[in-house]
């Protein structure tokens, strides 16, 4: 994926992967809770390419993380 905004999709992905670890959840287990497959769940925590979501997505994560969605994007 193409975009200007590169390192910050790596940054929310490396989040996505700090929350899921901290819960104690496998990539296959919360990849089925957020309704979504391993592999889509593998790029976006991907530490070397970009990967974008949909909001649903995002949201969805969110949710099963129980955590609000700022929590992915702060610094």
């Amino acid at each position: 994926m193409r975009t200007n905004y590169e390192q910050e999709y790596i940054k929310f992905g490396l989040k996505v992967q700090y929350y899921r670890k901290l819960r104690g959840m496998t990539q296959e287990a919360f990849a089925e809770k957020v309704g979504i497959s391993w592999s889509y769940l593998a790029k976006i925590e991907s530490p070397t390419r970009a990967f974008g979501v949909s909001m649903e997505t995002l949201f969805s994560i969110a949710d099963v993380l129980e955590i609000p969605v700022s929590k992915l994007f702060e610094e």
